[in-house]
């Protein structure tokens, strides 16, 4: 059985807030390589992106180059495991490591000052 982004909002009772096919997402250049864990924060969606910011490892860089743009429907091909996290609305992170997966929220992705 797979769970679907609707699920994940549902038990988290948020609204299901899509990131479409064609929009962009952050993704770290060792995502594809299948390094655990992997972590994603959403902050507000602003023109053609998501949000999301998705990367590989227990650290996030600071580096203003550590992230590269990728359409959402590319990033189902080489990690279709965390698809479903994807329909969490801005403010929301998760982390997936093997079987283990955690969501919360966090306020601070909401913020504009940042």
């Amino acid at each position: 059985m797979t769970t679907s982004q609707e699920d994940i909002c549902d038990g988290q009772r948020v609204a299901f807030v899509p990131s479409p096919s064609d929009s962009k997402v952050g993704v770290s250049a060792n995502v594809e390589s299948g390094i655990l864990p992997i972590n994603g924060l959403r902050h507000p969606p602003v023109g053609d992106t998501s949000g999301w910011y998705i990367w590989a490892g227990a650290e996030l860089s600071s580096d203003p180059d550590f992230f590269v743009s990728m359409h959402v429907v590319h990033l189902q091909e080489v990690r279709p495991e965390i698809m479903k996290f994807l329909g969490l609305p801005p403010g929301w992170r998760f982390l997936k490591a093997g079987e283990y997966e955690d969501v919360w929220f966090d306020a601070s992705l909401l913020r504009v000052d940042q």
